[in-house]
């Protein structure tokens, strides 16, 4: 199902799908698929996922594309709102960006508002005993170059020549615990922490936002997802599955149909971006130019 430039796209009910290909004439050609289903066990959807999309070559160089997923913190009141405040946050202050303005303080920016967006309506729920927490992962893309900005366990992959490498860190509390060497990965892996989120949007006033700036190159995919997806496949069958040279519609499906098959306890969500070009270029004085 194709959708409307600049459009973003929740995950309703069941399942929803969209995918997308790049305005004619557009240096850097992309498309993009994403699936969400609800799993096997929840009755409610607290994933979202939305994008902002150029409609023209100009707009392509001057703003490029925004890919966001959020997932909605379990065992909080109302995360699918939390979920979805903050993706449609991001994308309308995207849109709204100045022309030009460099994604690597772009995306730390809009995280930063989107935080206080979810605060503020977790504090107006407070009389009703609600409270809002949720994850995000955002990736822009411009050129040659994706930035990928995080808070959270939602991740970003790149997946090349048939490798999955990851751009994020889980902000958990496990995860935490192996940066300082408390744990090994072996020993997160099972332990009961590595669901605890260490960051989260809309649990303080400020969060500490993770960016990462890649250049991109064609053939490239990157693949955006949930812990309900991340959690039951190893990064070696996701990059099997997202880099075949195949429909991204039935790669996104696979891989969540392999995720309910062997859990499905949690929602489930995939985003995936494939690199069909890039324009290369390079800067002088902040301005862009094309290099050959």
């Amino acid at each position: 199902m194709f959708r409307d430039h600049g459009t973003h796209h929740p995950a309703i009910g069941a399942s929803a799908r969209v995918a997308y290909r790049s305005p004619q004439n557009s240096m850097l050609d992309v498309e993009f698929s994403q699936f969400s289903d609800l799993g096997r066990v929840r009755r409610g959807n607290e994933d979202f996922l939305g994008s902002s999309l150029p409609a023209t070559p100009a707009e392509a160089r001057t703003r490029g594309w925004l890919f966001a997923l959020a997932d909605g913190v379990g065992g909080h009141d109302q995360g699918e709102i939390a979920s979805r405040t903050a993706v449609e946050c991001l994308v309308a202050g995207f849109r709204e960006a100045q022309a030009g303005e460099p994604h690597t303080a772009l995306l730390p920016r809009l995280v930063q508002t989107a935080n206080a967006r979810v605060l503020e309506a977790g504090h107006a729920a407070v009389a009703n005993g609600a409270a809002m927490a949720t994850t995000i992962v955002a990736c822009a893309l411009r050129y040659d170059h994706a930035v990928v900005a995080h808070v959270g366990d939602s991740r970003c992959y790149l997946v090349r020549r048939g490798r999955a490498s990851l751009l994020t860190r889980d902000h958990t509390i496990a995860s935490e615990h192996v940066r300082l060497g408390l744990l090994s990965a072996e020993e997160a892996a099972g332990a009961e922490t590595r669901h605890l989120l260490s960051r989260s949007l809309g649990a303080e006033l400020m969060v500490n936002v993770d960016t990462d700036d890649q250049q991109i190159q064609a053939g490239d995919v990157l693949v955006l997802c949930s812990d309900g997806l991340h959690n039951s496949l190893e990064a070696s069958e996701l990059a099997a599955v997202a880099g075949r040279d195949s429909d991204l519609h039935s790669s996104a499906e696979r891989l969540v149909a392999i995720a309910n098959q062997r859990d499905g306890s949690d929602n489930i969500s995939v985003l995936l971006v494939r690199v069909r070009s890039v324009e290369r270029v390079g800067m002088y004085r902040g301005r862009p130019y094309r290099l050959p």
